[in-house]
């Protein structure tokens, strides 16, 4: 693949706008994530690898808790963590409530 090398310019905002032929050689289209990466030739832009995250629901996480203890001691941390979890949510419940009225 030969380089290809077009001029652009920076707007007021960083903005940069890159030449057609670059976004359809490398496949990036409007809205494409990217990562600037500084390097010794300048600045490299590559698309970015995004990682989809999971909120844990405090029901999901006592489940975790409950399914990973190894032995009878550690069922019981377990469980008393799961009770916390279940009084924070009864407690924002209780605020989110009073928020309402």
């Amino acid at each position: 693949m030969a380089a290809v090398s077009e001029p652009t310019r920076v707007g007021k905002r960083g903005t940069i706008v890159l030449p057609a032929s670059l976004r359809k050689q490398y496949g990036f289209e409007e809205g494409t994530m990217v990562v600037a990466e500084g390097s010794e030739y300048g600045v490299l832009l590559r698309p970015a690898v995004l990682m989809p995250v999971e909120i844990y629901t405090p029901e999901r996480k006592a489940e975790f808790l409950l399914a990973n203890a190894v032995d009878a001691a550690d069922r019981k941390k377990a469980e008393t963590e799961v009770r916390k979890l279940k009084a924070s949510r009864t407690a924002l419940k209780r605020v989110a409530r009073r928020r309402s009225r």
